[in-house]
């Protein structure tokens, strides 16, 4: 190795680790298509899988570990939210075409319950390189999800030993910045 001036030099002790577990996408139905092509992007670049994980908040964690995925128990088993498993396949379905043709190697989770938790723990339990999740998209509707509910990016990003991408969704108008 050497350096700017090409003397031979060691390698430097402490530098940039390579990314070797797999990248971790959060993603939702009707998402735009920007968080996916991201991600897809970042794994591609560095060689790693991609995973795409959908949090089913109508459900939550059960005791016990099933294959790497966590058992899941509905809130309401009478409830009237029974297309769950329908959304979940919908959306695979989606990203198959989206990632169709793009040579990247791709797995589809669905997991329990909230999706910073539940996106948090499975990281984890990957040994995730880098989770990427979509940012709240601009407006009053949106804005207003956020107070109540939190940022999923946001709580992601100040909870994870990994790091977290946040990609921007919807248009920024900088005039509003004032």
């Amino acid at each position: 190795m050497s350096n700017p001036r090409g003397e031979d030099a060691p390698p430097a002790k402490g530098g940039p680790a390579h990314l070797a577990g797999p990248v971790l996408a959060g993603v939702l139905p009707n998402q735009p298509v920007t968080v996916i092509e991201k991600a897809a992007e970042v794994a591609i670049s560095a060689g790693l899988e991609l995973v795409l994980a959908f949090a089913d908040v109508t459900s939550f964690p059960a005791a016990g570990d099933r294959d790497g995925h966590l058992a899941a128990q509905a809130i309401d088993p009478d409830g009237i939210d029974d297309d769950a498993a329908a959304i979940s396949e919908s959306l695979q379905s989606r990203i198959a075409d989206q990632l169709d043709g793009t040579g990247v190697r791709w797995t589809f989770v669905t997991l329990a319950g909230e999706p910073a938790r539940s996106l948090g723990r499975y990281a984890a339990s990957i040994n995730a390189s880098m989770i990427v999740v979509g940012t709240k998209e601009h407006g009053l509707g949106p804005k207003f999800e956020g107070l109540v509910t939190g940022s999923v990016a946001l709580h992601l990003a100040h909870r994870q030993n990994c790091p977290v991408l946040m990609v921007p969704l919807g248009r920024h108008d900088p005039s509003r910045d004032q």
